[in-house]
C-alpha cells in the first residue's frame, strides 16, 4: 500500500471535498491543493486528459489510424468512464471553448462520448515509434497552445499516457487528467491538479 504525502487531516478534508464533487489532489505538499472547478472558470489552462479504459497494452500490429477495428479500443467501463467525464462538466456548467483529441480512436471515442464533440489534432498523437523531431515538434505545438488559452476559456485535451509523460514529466491513469498551465519561460507547463472525475 503506498504511503500517502498527505498529512492524515488535509488528505481526509482533500477526500471529502472530492466526494462533495470537488476533485482536489495534492502534487507534493497541502499548498497545492487546486479547486479544480474554480481554476477551469478562471481559465488560461487545459485539462489534458488520458483516455478512458481501453484493455491491453499499446496497439495490435500493423493497426490503422483510420480503422477502429485494428486499434485497442474503450470497453464497457471505458465508455462509462467517458461519459461520467463529460458528465462532471456539465453538472458544473464548464464548457470547454475547445475539445481536442489524438486521432486514435479510443482518444476519440473518449472526447465524443463525454463532450459530444471533437477535433482531431496530430499534437496529442501517441509519440510511439514518432523520430525525436516530430516528439518535439509536437511539444512545442502544445506548449504554444497551452500560453495562447485566454482568462476565462479552457480546453480539454484527450491523449495517451506517453504523451503527458513528455509534456509535462508526469503521467496519468486511464480517464484521469492534468490540469495544465503554460510556463512563463515556455518550458514544461505547470501541473496544477489531477482530476480523477471518471
Amino acid at each position: 500500500m503506498r504511503s500517502s504525502p498527505w498529512p492524515d487531516g488535509v488528505r481526509r478534508r482533500a477526500l471529502l471535498a472530492a466526494g462533495a464533487g470537488v476533485p482536489l489532489v495534492p502534487l507534493t505538499a497541502p499548498a497545492a491543493v487546486v479547486d479544480v472547478a474554480a481554476a477551469l472558470r478562471a481559465g488560461g489552462v487545459a485539462a489534458a486528459f488520458r483516455h478512458a479504459l481501453a484493455p491491453g497494452t499499446f496497439d495490435p500490429p500493423g493497426f490503422r489510424l483510420g480503422d477502429c477495428s485494428t486499434q485497442r479500443n474503450l470497453d464497457d467501463e471505458g465508455r462509462a468512464q467517458a461519459r461520467r467525464l463529460g458528465e462532471w462538466f456539465r453538472s458544473r456548467g464548464l464548457e470547454p471553448a475547445a475539445v481536442r483529441s489524438s486521432p486514435w480512436c479510443r482518444c476519440v471515442d473518449t472526447a465524443q462520448l463525454a463532450f459530444g464533440r471533437h477535433e482531431v489534432w496530430d499534437a496529442l498523437a501517441s509519440p510511439v515509434g514518432a523520430e525525436a523531431a516530430t516528439r518535439e515538434q509536437r511539444l512545442q505545438a502544445l506548449r504554444a497552445a497551452l500560453a495562447a488559452v485566454p482568462a476565462g476559456r479552457f480546453e480539454v485535451w484527450i491523449t495517451h499516457q506517453f504523451v503527458l509523460n513528455d509534456l509535462t514529466g508526469d503521467s496519468a491513469s486511464q480517464a484521469e487528467g492534468l490540469l495544465l498551465k503554460a510556463a512563463a519561460d515556455g518550458g514544461r507547463p505547470q501541473v496544477l491538479a489531477r482530476l480523477n472525475p471518471a
